[in-house]
């Protein structure tokens, strides 16, 4: 996408909330908002209507296989902070816990032993939420 495109999807998106209708996303504080909107206002709108307003709608992948990409990535890089958030959206988006298990297990071998035990540690706790 470039710097044009960008910046017009970043506008419309914006907008949407004052458009006769879309009172929802206004109305109901998002995740971003609730966890970083008071310290970082910009930062929780770029969440909401870049990130999970426009790349997690692209049509070329599926929410689940978004997730079971982006659980992979978090693992790999040792980002246990996010990981919860995004083994609960990988189970909403029809991820099973098995293929979650099987993701870990084959990671241990690619991003090593260290990221895999975190990574199940913080599952076994996201499942017995769920």
């Amino acid at each position: 996408m470039d710097r044009r495109s960008f910046l017009a999807a970043t506008t419309m998106l914006a907008v949407a909330p004052l458009l006769p209708g879309n009172t929802a996303m206004a109305d109901t504080p998002s995740n971003g908002r609730k966890a970083f909107g008071d310290i970082a206002p910009a930062l929780a709108d770029y969440t909401d209507k870049v990130l999970f307003g426009d790349l997690w709608e692209r049509p070329n992948l599926s929410p689940r296989d978004r997730s079971l990409v982006t659980i992979t990535a978090l693992i790999a890089l040792y980002r246990h902070n996010e990981l919860p958030f995004h083994l609960k959206r990988a189970l909403d988006n029809g991820v099973t816990r098995d293929e979650i298990v099987e993701t870990i297990t084959h990671l241990a071998f690619y991003g090593g032993w260290p990221v895999a035990s975190t990574a199940l540690s913080v599952a076994r706790k996201v499942f017995e939420e769920a």
